[in-house]
């Protein structure tokens, strides 16, 4: 067998094919050498030339009727109808069954996959159906017990039941007497938008007391590095009212001002509209001034635990997570904290006078009180004391600390555990703690911001053992510029000073006399009663509170004047100013007159 590649034109002149090209040479069956078996198809310039030949094309699929005589020169033949071949692919395609029907596999990153990603996962939609099944269930089964135990122990709140809160803080402060009358009442609402400046810094009229020097390696403190709370029982912590403050009532016989208070009261009414539970305040308006006091006893005393928290705490008073028990607990920590981070060296800063309120010999606390006067108009100027805790040197220069602490008692109710999130995620504790304790968080910056405070430490305390409320290990210590603190947790300085400015204008307008300031228990406003002016003295007969819900007023032949503590471990020890209240009272009316 011999095969004939047929004739090759030859172009002499260049490269390519000749001008006129020859014919090729197909060899046939027979053995002749005519060409003339090629189809040839005319066409025009404007024409578009399609392809030669189709080898792959399957010719015993085109149809009977059209299909040439050649079945080898079908793929020179284009006088087929496209038409036609499709309908005969039409026919065949009828008798065609796709055997797998799965659909082909789609990318699983891009646009598509990203829209349609739940239509195609039929187990992960059922899996969400039940998530969502189970959530619904858990919301319902909660809403049914918060509603049973508002039902069980709500027995009088103008229907406010729902409110988780409504439980623990029904009950007023303090009992409100039928004799009492009630003058205004104002809500939260209207003092969002209050607003006010006060010249900074203020004038610090006298500095009392003494400090020691900050203990700087206690910010190395890590939970995988943490230290046991030591206890100070032999210091005193004094909680002195604005009206038995011996330098007040020196300040005020001299006419330096005309309104009285201290920084822990200034701090409930400027954070007023972050509070929860009830709280009072006693104002008493002598002559032309105005004193803002607090009751021997009082919620101020105390610290909060879990306030603003959506989470229910026990409500028995015997219960060591109760809010009592806690308020109680977190006092005893803070103290113990502002002193154990001390140096303690005997090196301490001393400053104009002593402390106002130790006795000689007696070992106090470290503590300055800064008495610092505002001006509020032309005519009206306020006078505070400050405390501030712990002073440190920063780059040469000395700087005044405040020291507070926070306490986990059970993970379990804030849901961030300490211990395994201090270290990798501060930022989530400190959110939780602001959800959990914003009134408390902003009191204690109001604090540090009216001292003048050139820092604020913050320490996080927590228990050893859920169960265990007396024994405590330090976490970690963290400090903060106030100011900085301030405007994180949104605390504007402005709207503070706006609400003291219009409670103190409300009270100005006032008769003499004595007035309790109260923040309701339920709903989110205060109100301004009259009482008489033998009220929340020792001979005064109110109604009394049960005796776990109040501090017990001293007897002069139990213990010395003015000196109140509490001799269960854990409990802290309160001393105040050697002068009774009543007696404080008319030391004052009888200077002012």
């Amino acid at each position: 067998m011999v095969f004939d590649v047929g004739i090759v034109p030859y172009n002499p002149d260049g490269w390519g094919p000749p001008d006129t090209p020859a014919v090729p040479y197909l060899p046939r069956r027979d053995g002749s050498s005519t060409a003339s078996h090629v189809p040839f198809a005319p066409f025009s310039r404007s024409d578009k030339l399609g392809r030669i030949a189709d080898w792959t094309r399957n010719t015993n699929f085109i149809n009977p009727s059209i299909r040439s005589g050649n079945g080898r020169d079908a793929v020179f033949d284009f006088a087929l109808d496209d038409s036609a071949a499709l309908a005969a692919a039409a026919d065949n395609d009828s008798s065609f069954r796709l055997v797998d029907g799965k659909p082909p596999p789609r990318p699983k990153f891009g646009p598509r996959w990203r829209f349609q990603q739940r239509p195609q996962l039929p187990q992960r939609r059922d899996e969400e159906v039940e998530a969502r099944k189970r959530e619904a269930e858990k919301e319902r089964a909660r809403r049914d017990r918060l509603y049973n135990l508002n039902r069980s122990s709500n027995t009088g709140g103008g229907g406010q039941g729902g409110n988780r809160r409504d439980a623990p803080t029904l009950k007023s402060s303090v009992d409100i007497q039928p004799e009492w009358t009630m003058l205004d009442q104002i809500p939260f609402s209207s003092f969002s938008k209050l607003s006010f400046s006060v010249p900074d810094p203020p004038e610090d009229l006298l500095v009392c007391g003494g400090l020691e020097f900050y203990d700087k390696s206690v910010d190395r403190i890590n939970p995988k590095n943490e230290r046991r709370l030591e206890r100070f029982k032999s210091r005193n912590f004094f909680k002195v009212t604005t009206t038995d403050d011996p330098v007040i009532r020196r300040l005020a016989n001299e006419d330096k001002a005309a309104v009285f208070a201290t920084d822990a009261i200034l701090s409930a009414l400027m954070c007023a509209p972050r509070s929860v539970y009830s709280w009072d305040i006693v104002i008493q308006r002598v002559g032309n001034k105005l004193f803002f006091d607090k009751r021997d006893g009082s919620q101020l005393d105390l610290l909060s635990v879990n306030e603003t928290s959506s989470e229910t705490l026990p409500e028995a008073k015997e219960d060591i997570n109760s809010a009592h028990s806690l308020a109680v607990e977190a006092t005893y920590i803070n103290q113990n904290f502002s002193q154990q981070v001390l140096l303690r060296d005997g090196n301490k800063l001393t400053f104009d006078e002593p402390n106002p309120f130790a006795s000689e010999g007696e070992e106090v606390a470290s503590v300055a009180y800064r008495y610092r006067r505002w001006k509020l108009d032309e005519d009206t100027h306020l006078i505070a004391r400050c405390e501030v805790h712990s002073v440190t040197d920063v780059r040469g220069q000395r700087a005044f600390l405040t020291l507070n602490a926070l306490n986990e008692f059970d993970p379990k109710y804030s849901g961030v555990d300490w211990r395994q999130k201090l270290e990798t995620q501060r930022g989530a504790v400190l959110a939780t703690e602001l959800k959990n304790n914003a009134n408390k968080l902003a009191k204690w910056t109001a604090q540090a911001l009216l001292a003048g405070a050139d820092m604020m430490k913050l320490g996080y305390v927590s228990r050893v053992h859920p169960r265990d409320h007396f024994n405590h290990v330090i976490l970690s210590v963290i400090g903060y510029k106030p100011r900085d603190f301030a405007a994180q947790i949104n605390l504007n300085t402005s709207n503070m000073w706006g609400i003291v400015k219009s409670i103190v204008d409300v009270c100005m307008k006032l008769n003499e006399g004595k007035y309790v300031l109260v923040k309701d228990p339920v709903k989110p406003q205060v109100r301004i009663y009259e009482v008489p002016a033998d009220a929340f003295e020792n001979d005064y007969m109110e109604e009394p509170l049960p005796e776990e819900e109040q501090v017990r007023p001293p007897v002069e032949d139990e213990v010395p004047d003015g000196i109140a503590e509490a001799g269960a471990e854990g409990e802290v020890t309160v001393v105040g100013d050697s002068a009774g209240e009543g007696e404080a009272d008319n030391d004052i009316s009888a200077s002012i007159a």
